[in-house]
């Protein structure tokens, strides 16, 4: 009886059932490949083949990645071409959450230094500007053209000025997207004071992966925060991410800016596609899985242009420009946020960009980090725009190929047709 029963239930489980079954069957066994191949993954190695405990049995299995060989090639290049004391890129699909490319740098690091890309010791910096705008457009629906008024300077943050309500001469008012876009601290400090709430802040962080176990098959590093539970000057400052107390890894920085692609909606990111056994057979196929939902696709449309801005006109235009203005790139919608901030583990100025490009088809996202000890090689913003340039012209260059391909073959099949026309004619006649 009892057997009987088991085997109703699975004959008659629900499709809500099957799918839920299925998606912890792909956490379980990411949690195994993150478990048994992490000594590989932390040194940036993909290896081929693998000998380990794999659904309960020792076996050998053999490993497909996600990654494409173009993109990686070019990550690789890019850090070790510009040499920053430490660097790491992650690029990856917005839509599947499939990492395309991950590439990490360490100055004199050779061959056994730690993959940065995983590593969660970075201060998120303005990054983390990106949480504080969601919450403030997605849940309390201010807009891009929304003005907040503030004093100091642009990218200080003195508590005389942000604790302060007082207008005075030098007052001024900025819309909240060129705020975002020039990335001005005390302004994000007056947004947490006078339109959030401690708990709200701390809820798009958790949402956005801060505090928040993802479960991958990259051993990645979770980011941490820590939100004040009162409204005070600490507040303005991880509101504004001008603290080292706010801390994430890059491939959480590419999940964040493909969540802002994928209208809020943030994938689990994942490197390994496929496992097989020693005998070819497919063991394990691997599938997109939604970590989280950030925020509303109508907020996700505002902070869009919020991103926009940054690359068009704000602290990242001189690293695009040239892609902007690149006739071939104009179909493409880009955006993005920087962030710099001293940081401790490394020791060193911490410079990021984190962003995405949508074509007609396809999301992309990206993080580029590097840190410098004493002085730049190269801003990342740079290295995300590389990238960006890189995959589409790939993609540009299939689709004319594809274009030109599949018109020549429509004329040879009309000059065909028009020879066959003829030569019918010509024996009529």
């Amino acid at each position: 009886m009892a057997a009987a029963a088991c085997l109703t239930f699975t004959f008659y489980r629900t499709p809500e059932q099957k799918i839920a079954h299925r998606l912890e069957e792909i956490r379980m066994t990411r949690l195994e490949l993150s478990q048994q191949l992490e000594p590989h993954f932390l040194k940036n190695e993909l290896v081929p083949e693998a000998d380990m405990k794999f659904h309960g049995e020792d076996q050998k299995v053999r490993l497909t990645y996600t990654v494409d060989a173009d993109l990686q090639k070019e990550a690789d290049k890019l850090l070790k071409s510009y040499k920053p004391d430490y660097g790491a890129i992650v690029m990856m699909d917005a839509e599947t959450g499939r990492i395309l490319a991950m590439s990490s740098f360490q100055k004199g690091g050779g061959a056994e230094a730690p993959n940065l890309a995983l590593k969660g010791t970075f201060p998120a910096a303005s990054v983390f500007k990106i949480v504080t705008a969601t919450a403030a457009l997605d849940k309390y629906h201010m807009t891009p053209e929304s003005t907040i008024q503030f004093n100091g300077g642009n990218h200080t943050l003195y508590k005389k000025n942000v604790m302060s309500t007082k207008i005075n001469r030098w007052t001024r008012a900025i819309t909240l997207r060129e705020a975002f876009a020039r990335s001005i601290n005390t302004v994000f400090g007056r947004i947490a004071l006078e339109r959030l709430e401690p708990q709200d802040i701390e809820d798009y962080a958790v949402r956005f992966g801060f505090n928040k176990n993802i479960q991958s098959d990259l051993p990645f590093a979770s980011g941490v925060t820590q939100i004040p539970k009162e409204k005070n000057f600490r507040l303005t400052e991880m509101a504004s991410g001008f603290n080292n107390a706010t801390m994430m890894s890059p491939v959480q920085g590419a999940m964040i800016a493909a969540a802002v692609a994928k209208d809020g909606v943030m994938q689990v990111p994942y490197i390994v596609d496929r496992v097989q056994s020693e005998d070819g057979k497919t063991i394990f196929q691997s599938e997109p899985e939604v970590a989280a939902v950030t925020m509303t696709p109508e907020g996700a449309d505002k902070l869009r242009e919020l991103m926009e801005a940054t690359v068009k006109n704000g602290t990242s235009r001189t690293s695009f420009r040239s892609l902007m203005h690149n006739r071939k790139f104009r179909t493409l919608e880009v955006g993005g946020k920087t962030g710099h901030l001293t940081g401790l583990n490394p020791r060193g100025r911490v410079d990021w960009f984190v962003g995405y490009a949508i074509g007609e088809k396809e999301k992309i996202a990206v993080a580029a980090l590097t840190v410098n000890v004493n002085y730049w090689t190269v801003k990342s913003s740079y290295l995300a725009q590389s990238m960006f340039q890189k995959h589409f012209k790939e993609v540009f260059s299939q689709e004319n190929e594809h274009f030109f391909n599949t018109a020549n073959a429509a004329a040879a099949a009309e000059a065909a047709a028009a020879a066959t026309a003829t030569r019918g004619t010509a024996s009529a006649d």
